[in-house]
């Protein structure tokens, strides 16, 4: 299976404009333009979207390259009222949690924590009286330090009425976060989660239709790579996303540098071969 990947440098507008792209297929970074649904995919986002409506508290996981962090952008621009914070270093005590949370809803944090809870209180119910809600995004969530911020989170969740809720909060982290929440000592955090969902990787089928997916968003047209080469790719790559991303740069950049069009199995073969520790 492949793991690393080269840095394109400056062969990436040439490779561009080889293949007739308008910008880069396969990057790394999170644009939920790119996001293809694949069943789990667009199960997820739909749990997610319910969650939020709902105000509750989701849990979303998924091994390294999954996926997760570009689901979550997606479902992020799909919310068009409610205040958003997205926390993605996530290794904070408790009072660390409230005062971030209160900067990016654009309060002065108050020196003592009994102010801090009252300045944040005061403005979730503001939001509530404008008909919108507070929407709290926690990436990476494994990195949680302890036992003390995650009951931060539950009691988060109290903001409440009688009828619904005024905070939503997403946890999204690798698989070790769905296991240190079956500890016992969670058990109350537990209870305040109503969604939970394990993103695994894509299929043979759904890896070939997630590399022609991206190529035709970046504006390509048919398929980058032969028919025999797109076989192989989820051979290579297990169905990471992360990985399927590394790979097809690469054999995009090699393919370019032989005048391939599409890239052939052997030159994807290499590529893979190039890109392993």
């Amino acid at each position: 299976m492949v793991a690393g990947s080269r840095e394109p440098g400056a062969g990436v507008e040439m490779y561009k404009s080889f293949y007739g792209l308008k910008e880069r297929p396969y990057g790394k970074t999170p644009d939920p333009r790119f996001l293809y649904l694949s069943k789990q995919h667009e199960e997820a986002l739909a749990r997610l979207s319910y969650a939020v409506e709902e105000r509750e508290i989701a849990v979303l996981t998924g091994e390294i390259g999954s996926g997760k962090t570009t689901l979550s952008r997606a479902l992020m621009d799909r919310v068009e009222k409610d205040v958003i914070v997205l926390i993605v270093n996530p290794r904070l005590t408790p009072n660390q949690l409230l005062r971030e949370l209160a900067r990016r809803m654009e309060l002065e944090p108050p020196r003592y924590r009994s102010d801090l809870v009252e300045a944040i209180s005061d403005k979730i119910y503001a939001l509530h009286e404008e008909g919108r809600g507070l929407v709290l995004v926690v990436d990476e969530a494994q990195l949680i330090p302890g036992k003390p911020t995650f009951e931060e989170l539950r009691l988060l969740s109290n903001f409440q009425l009688d009828t619904e809720n005024l905070i939503s909060i997403l946890l999204i982290g690798q698989p070790e976060l769905r296991q240190r929440l079956k500890h016992p000592a969670y058990a109350a955090l537990r209870q305040r989660v109503g969604m939970w969902y394990h993103l695994g990787n894509l299929d043979p089928a759904d890896t070939r239709a997630y590399i022609l997916h991206r190529f035709k968003v970046a504006g390509g047209k048919g398929s980058p790579l032969s028919d025999e080469a797109l076989g192989l790719v989820h051979q290579l790559t297990g169905g990471v996303p992360r990985l399927i991303n590394n790979l097809c740069t690469n054999a995009l950049l090699s393919g370019f540098g032989k005048e391939e069009r599409p890239v052939s199995a052997s030159t994807l073969r290499e590529a893979a071969k190039e890109m392993a520790p």
